[in-house]
């Protein structure tokens, strides 16, 4: 047995530590956290100073019976989580469980899995750091507070199964503000104008009116004069200017870089990170840092001066702006510069050598630029354009990177041509073509970790499962919207004088973007007019503070907690006087005609609805589906009473049996009977009869296709399935045995082999408030 036992937290860092330390140490995984708050209750004691009960998961229990033998057997236990306060409340975990003296625990961190920096590490270890343990259970504690007093709040007055969590809230909350602001956005048409010239050399010569003009008529105005014009360069300024390299990324900027670059989720971006760390290649990706050792310094510098000379070499050392950032922790880097390509796959290789580059060029000269404006006058005319150019006179760092650009084209200006001022220019053509002003662009998932950033809301190791989650539990979606045919107006002089066109573009189209759906926007409504403290930005952002407080050691987690907890307990308890009616978001739109009763839109249990009548009348109420693309605060009364005409009787077969249409949960259908046929994107108001039979024929041709066997008198059928044929009587379904004809099968074989089928688990499927 080894004397020295390291405790690490993942198999694959173990395996590439362990080949560095040698024989006299064994290297093992706690894999990930061996102790933690029961994924069921509360588990915290508010009476006595909020202390958590932690108790050993029961997969968790084969690893600490594990870990424990290791542990007695070693004459030394290292403790080598990660360097984050999750990686120190890991280690305080373990020495707890394994119950291991203190003063014999050694605790190591380390920036890199590489073998210097874990002889480094191993060289000078250290005690677990109680300031770091506590800051996590303040985060931990708290988010359980919160998740398990309000989402009940939720369950009971909007919809069961709803949560709401501290940062996650408030992540909604952002994109709900969003999509209102968007959605009250009113654009204005301007005519913008652009001109292309030509010097006396054949060049062509692009520029534009740098201001905009209002209305058609101002811009036509400005072509009738041009076109009795001539044209000459007013003047011309040239300039020196330089481009210089982003800093090296921290979490947050390689999650929006690798979004805009590899098209990579927040999720699948830190899971990548993740493994090409543990297998040495990368230094942490949990960071704020922007540091760079001294020693990363020289080694950069030193493959840019051999690889693109001297010249190319500018050291440079970033500061983090941000309070609370680890300056003595660095920023996510290579291991070793020399190593241009490393991954397992394509998935690490693209994401590594985006960090690759991006830290070389932040060690890099700048780029020299020449920058160039010709103003260009017409005479009769005062007014004048512009013409820009840029000159790259040396690339710099532009030779390895360039930083991408959200939501918008990165602006690039071509070469003009040697001009020279008097210099005469013919006309080839002057556009006016009208332009619409745009709302603020939706986000985007590397755009909303930018936004959060820029509010102080979570840290780096909460961006990713806070998008994940809110995503998961449907408050939001990731989705694309189609755009829409719009006509502009075109004013155009050329050599044959002024004409008018039309041109088409589309416009609001939108890829991967983030949209609050209706429950989404519902209970961030409900959160702010009740809790608004949990939703009030500058609130989330001071409890983060007060994290790194905790972690400084200047205040003490149980009073940060109770701070919080008396006056959020009593809002608590005061939601009991909140009517469902009123959480439910209901909106009365007026009477129905016929019945006399309120016609109300409202959130249901599968989404937004509408109904008539009340649920306390004798006659119970009608229910209709929410018209597509409207809301509890846009639909009207009229469009509302046309949704309780359906369903909608189309006719009848030839066989005779009657068809309707109507919408359901999942969309649009047709009824014939007990068959139910999906008419998407088919409207069930203006669906014929015609269609609905080419499409009950088809599904009834499809579904013969499944079907291998069916006896008169049963339910029970042999169908074709995703997996392979089976046997169902439509609530069991069994398996055929290997090597049997599914077409021979009679009926007391098919019986047999439902009854022999194992019992699936039922009941009620409740769903717990997560912390």
């Amino acid at each position: 047995m080894s004397k020295n036992l390291v405790i690490v937290e993942s198999p694959a860092k173990a395996k590439t530590i362990e080949k560095y330390l040698g024989k006299d140490y064994t290297v093992v995984a706690s894999f990930g956290h061996i102790r933690d708050l029961p994924k069921t209750g509360m588990s915290i004691d508010i009476e006595h100073g909020f202390a958590p009960n932690y108790v050993v998961s029961p997969d968790k229990a084969k690893t600490v019976a594990g870990l424990r033998k290791l542990a007695k057997a070693a004459d030394t236990v290292w403790l080598a989580s990660d360097e984050d306060r999750e990686g120190e409340a890991i280690a305080w975990h373990v020495a707890n469980v394994l119950g291991l003296d203190p003063k014999k625990t050694k605790r190591i961190v380390f920036h890199e899995i590489t073998e210097p920096a874990i002889k480094a590490a191993i060289a000078s270890p250290r005690f677990i750091d109680q300031h770091l343990v506590d800051a996590q259970q303040a985060r931990r504690v708290l988010d359980r507070l919160v998740g398990y007093e309000l989402s009940p709040v939720l369950w009971k007055k909007v919809r069961t199964g709803l949560s709401a969590g501290r940062v996650q809230s408030v992540a909604v909350r952002i994109i709900v503000d969003r999509e209102r602001e968007i959605e009250g956005f009113s654009t204005q048409a301007t005519y913008r104008l652009a001109a292309e010239f030509t010097t006396g050399n054949g060049s062509v010569v692009r520029a534009e009116r740098p201001a905009k003009f209002k209305t058609k008529a101002e811009a036509q105005a400005f072509l009738e004069v041009a076109e009795k014009s001539t044209f000459s360069i007013k003047s011309l300024e040239t300039k020196p200017g330089k481009k210089s390299p982003s800093a090296p990324f921290t979490t947050s900027t390689l999650q929006q870089e690798a979004s805009r670059k590899l098209g990579y989720s927040v999720r699948q971006t830190m899971t990548i990170a993740q493994k090409l760390y543990e297998q040495g290649l990368i230094t942490y990706m949990r960071t704020d840092s922007l540091n760079l050792s001294e020693l990363a310094i020289k080694s950069a510098s030193s493959e840019i001066s051999k690889d693109f000379g001297a010249n190319y070499v500018h050291t440079r050392k970033f500061h983090t702006k941000s309070a609370g950032a680890q300056e003595a922790h660095e920023a996510i880097r290579p291991t070793e510069f020399g190593r241009r390509a490393a991954g397992a796959d394509s998935g690490q290789k693209r994401l590594y050598e985006l960090i690759w580059k991006r830290t070389i060029a932040s060690q890099m000269a700048d780029a020299v630029l020449e920058k160039t404006e010709a103003i260009i006058s017409f005479a009769p005319s005062h007014d004048t354009l512009v013409a820009k150019g840029e000159i790259i006179k040396f690339d710099g760092f532009l030779a390895v990177y360039l930083e991408g650009a959200d939501d918008e084209e990165m602006e690039e200006q071509g070469l003009l041509p040697k001009l020279t001022i008097g210099e005469a220019l013919g006309l080839g053509w002057m556009r006016a073509t009208q332009s619409y002003d745009r709302a603020k662009p939706r986000y985007t998932e590397a755009s909303l970790v930018k936004r959060m950033e820029e509010m102080g809301i979570g840290r780096p190791s909460t961006y990713a499962p806070t998008i994940s989650t809110i995503q998961d539990r449907g408050y939001v979606e990731k989705t694309d919207k189609e755009g829409t045919p719009r006509d502009i107006q075109i004013v155009e002089l050329t050599g044959q004088g002024i004409v008018e066109r039309i041109q088409t573009e589309m416009t609001g189209a939108e890829r991967s973007k983030l949209f609050p759906t209706p429950i989404g926007e519902l209970v961030t409504d409900f959160l702010v007019k009740h809790f608004p403290s949990i939703v009030d930005f500058q609130f989330t952002a001071k409890v983060e503070q007060d994290f790194d407080e905790i972690e400084e050691g200047k205040t003490s987690w149980n009073i940060m907690i109770s701070e919080f907890y008396t006056p959020f307990h009593k809002t608590v308890e005061s939601a009991a006087d909140i009517s469902r009616e009123e959480a439910s978001g209901a909106r009365e739109l007026g009477k129905d005609p016929k019945s006399g009763k309120p016609v109300i839109a409202r959130m249901g249990r599968y989404g937004l609805m509408l109904q008539i009548g009340e649920a306390e009348d004798e006659e119970k109420p009608r229910f209709a589906p929410m018209p597509v693309g409207r809301k509890v605060d846009t639909v009207t009364l009229e469009e509302a009473l046309e949704q309780f005409k359906l369903p909608r009787d189309l006719g009848q077969t030839p066989a005779g049996e009657s068809i309707s249409a109507n919408i359901g949960r999942f969309g649009p259908y047709v009824k014939v009977g007990k068959l139910f046929v999906s008419i998407k994107p088919e409207d069930p108001f203006s669906i014929t009869l015609e269609k609905a039979q080419e499409l009950i024929a088809a599904k009834k041709a499809a579904d013969a296709a499944k079907t291998i066997r069916e006896f008169e008198g049963s339910d029970i059928k042999v169908l074709n399935g995703r997996f392979g044929p089976y046997v169902t009587n439509g609530k069991t379904n069994a398996k055929i045995p290997k090597g049997q004809d599914p077409a021979t099968l009679d009926l007391p074989a098919c019986e047999a082999l439902i009854a022999a089928a194992p019992d699936k688990p039922r009941g009620r499927f409740t769903r717990k408030p997560k912390a």
